[in-house]
């Protein structure tokens, strides 16, 4: 073999090595690594000590089935992986250049409040600009989101955010009131700048204790140093909205799912709580494919602006 042909044949070779290592990586099993790169289980781990031995670390600390990447494997993980999805997203890019996005899937995880409020309009742009793209929306939790976009099964994620792990980045770019809803002949709809201590006395209805909002309401109102009572848990805008109408309580909602057309009585609550932003999330350090840049641009814009000024 010449050297050039053999160098060639080395490149190739340690691409293999690197997509086994990735992906035995990601799911933290070499039969789940080798079923995704439709290779053989002994494939798989003989490209994975091929690496260890040519760089002369080791990767894996392994019990059982199950293996950990060690510091060495965690910080070529790091390095390999924006590489690998770059190569094996080399067509969709070239493309993109030219002007041409006419396949790929894009998956965003997100939640219902987003999905019915946020997504539709920019859904509709997109799939009208390039219909050969498969869309496909993951109606998740906020934690079920983070942990799609860690394991490559999320593309990117569209939502609220908190708190943001150090592997995470989120670009807030829609910011929305923070809004008390009642029945239309309630006590609390005659006042035109309702307080927390107002709000007090009533039960609201509130989305399941472990969400956001609950975590939020409580932190303001022990601040001011009140208590709020519930009357009834219940998940979705939409439902609580419903049952707000039906005189079942009141609530305090994210202006993000009022329409306008609601048959409510609305009192903005930004003196007392905080606005609510919401915005593209995506892993920190993630080769974004051609569609999900494209996906972005239409959200957000600026978000690649920001992003590399900040990282800057």
């Amino acid at each position: 073999m010449s050297g050039k042909s053999g160098r060639l044949y080395y490149k190739q070779n340690h691409l293999k090595q690197l997509r086994a290592f990735c992906m035995a990586a990601k799911t933290g099993n070499i039969s789940q690594a080798a079923e995704a790169l439709f290779q053989s289980q002994p494939t798989v781990t003989l490209q994975i000590q091929a690496l260890e031995r040519e760089m002369k670390i080791t990767l894996f600390e392994r019990c059982g089935p199950k293996i950990s990447l060690t510091p060495e494997g965690l910080v070529l993980q790091q390095i390999a992986q924006p590489l690998v999805d770059g190569i094996e997203g080399l067509e969709d890019n070239f493309r993109a250049h030219f002007g041409r996005l006419d396949h790929g899937q894009l998956n965003i995880a997100a939640g219902e409040s987003t999905i019915l409020y946020i997504l539709p309009k920019f859904i509709k742009r997109f799939t009208a600009a390039y219909p050969g793209i498969q869309l496909k929306l993951h109606n998740v939790t906020g934690r079920d989101g983070m942990s799609m976009l860690r394991a490559d099964k999320a593309d990117l994620a569209v939502g609220s955010m908190l708190d943001v792990p150090d592997d995470i980045i989120y670009r807030p770019s829609m910011v929305y009131s923070p809004t008390l809803i009642t029945p239309l002949d309630h006590p609390l709809a005659k006042k035109k700048n309702p307080t927390l201590k107002d709000i007090c006395p009533y039960g609201l209805i509130l989305p399941p204790r472990h969400l956001a909002t609950w975590r939020m309401l409580e932190l303001v109102f022990s601040q001011n140093g009140l208590k709020f009572k519930v009357s009834l848990e219940a998940g979705g805008w939409e439902i609580i909205k419903k049952y707000v109408a039906l005189e079942m309580g009141i609530s305090i909602v994210t202006g993000v799912c009022l329409t306008g057309d609601e048959a409510l009585a609305m009192r903005p609550l930004d003196a007392y709580i905080p606005k609510r932003s919401y915005g593209v999330v995506v892993r920190r350090g993630k080769f974004l494919n051609p569609q999900t840049k494209a996906f972005i641009d239409m959200a957000d814009p600026l978000f690649f602006t920001r992003h590399l000024q900040e990282e800057d």
